[in-house]
């Protein structure tokens, strides 16, 4: 027997004491949800931040699925929020891959935020096709924990291509959409919007598996654990924006251009 309970915050279902064990273990599997509450993620890493992980679908990024997020202006703390779960992918002996970034990524800021260098590839290709094919090939890599894509493409039949790369590969995908670009991936399961809020970050769930959220997370980057070492100047975002002037790489890191 099931009771269902109204409650300010949400309506929720509770047992009673005599529930029949074939159904509780029904309503257990990971392939079933209510309505209510998230949706069961297989595996996710944690963010670094409880109030997001509480909002996300198994407490946490989702391995193995993409996200899509949207940046109301770059330098606002979007790369800082992915430091600590990156770290931690290393740290289980995976590697992160950026590809095309408009930003060359500042090295001494992502070590000082605990990312190995030696396990950081950057991917710069010279047109949207060939970046769209080194990102498919980084999901689906089996040593690749992470694989970062700024790129405008909103061919769905792409994203989902992309979408089941990083589900077969167990990968974190992260579709990251500037400020001029639309977004709106719907084959990616989860969708962030990001924002500044008074010197914080606000993020926007626009899409999950579970009941949607009324108001954004606000979170305050600056004093979060793991978080990178500053100053930097102008509170500008831990990247410097690539020049074709400059060398195509740099000391500890590992930049590829997809053939």
């Amino acid at each position: 027997m099931l009771f269902v309970a109204h409650t300010s915050a949400a309506i929720g279902i509770c047992a009673l004491p005599f529930v029949n064990p074939a159904l509780a273990q029904l309503l257990s599997h990971p392939a079933i949800w209510r309505g209510n509450d998230c949706a069961p993620e297989p595996s996710s890493i944690a963010t670094g931040f409880a109030e997001l992980d509480r909002a996300l679908p198994g407490g946490g990024w989702p391995r193995g699925a993409l996200t899509e997020v949207a940046l109301e202006r770059e330098g606002i703390g979007e790369l800082r929020l992915t430091l600590p779960a990156l770290a931690r992918l290393q740290a289980e002996g995976r590697s992160v891959v950026f590809v095309s970034p408009p930003y060359r990524p500042y090295a001494p800021a992502l070590a000082a935020a605990g990312l190995d260098l030696s396990r950081l590839v950057v991917v710069r290709s010279v047109t949207g096709s060939d970046a769209l094919w080194a990102y498919e090939q980084a999901l689906r890599a089996p040593e690749c924990g992470a694989a970062f894509a700024w790129t405008a493409t909103h061919d769905e039949r792409v994203l989902r291509r992309l979408q089941v790369a990083a589900r077969d590969g167990r990968t974190w995908a992260v579709l990251w959409r500037r400020p001029e670009q639309r977004a709106g991936a719907q084959a990616a399961p989860l969708r962030l919007a990001l924002a500044p809020s008074a010197g914080r970050l606000a993020v926007r769930v626009v899409k999950r598996r579970g009941v949607e959220l009324a108001r954004p997370i606000v979170l305050d980057l600056a004093h979060a654990p793991g978080a990178p070492l500053y100053p930097l100047p102008e509170g500008r975002l831990t990247m410097k924006r690539t020049s074709p002037a400059m060398p195509t790489s740099r000391r500890g890191l590992a930049h590829r251009k997809a053939s």
